[in-house]
């Protein structure tokens, strides 16, 4: 029998300017098969400006094989300071906590932006697929995505390319 899921107090999560603020925890649900995660604002440390969002999702890379361990969002007026790329690294002690060793970021192929995410990040490219027509990202406009694998397992959260 698997062990019940419990969920970490991440602390306080701050790089520079960059603040994230942890707004939700959602449990696993098994029948709609969502696994649990947190979530989480974008601010500029020691402000209410929200700049965007990230999700971490908790679970195995086969159950994540489309929406990937992390997602994110950045609104338009606050991109291009590479708050994707240090909010993913902001999130990985998090995540080792949880006893990952990689993390999945899937992006639209057409997604420079999300593309350069990944670049920085260090992550590797796997592949890209097709989002199966009965998956709810499928619903929501997804038709492929790219599939990157980042090692956590001994990525400094500092280390990525700048």
């Amino acid at each position: 029998m698997e062990a019940a899921f419990e969920f970490i107090n991440p602390g306080r999560l701050v790089d520079s300017d960059l603040e994230l603020v942890l707004v939700k925890k959602t449990p696993a649900d098994a029948v709609k098969g969502y696994v649990p995660g947190y979530e989480f604002e974008m601010r500029r440390f020691g402000e209410a400006t929200v700049l965007g969002s990230i999700r971490l999702r908790i679970g195995s890379a086969a159950g994540l094989r489309y929406p990937g361990h992390i997602g994110y969002e950045v609104k338009s007026g606050f991109r291009g300071k590479r708050y994707a790329a240090r909010s993913c690294r902001l999130l990985i002690p998090l995540a080792r906590s949880h006893g990952l060793k990689a993390l999945w970021l899937t992006v639209d192929p057409d997604n420079i932006a999300s593309l350069r995410t990944c670049e920085i990040l260090a992550a590797r490219y796997v592949e890209t697929v097709p989002v199966p027509g009965d998956h709810p990202m499928y619903s929501e406009g997804a038709r492929h995505r790219s599939r990157y694998r980042l090692d956590i397992r001994s990525l400094h959260p500092g280390n990525a390319k700048t």
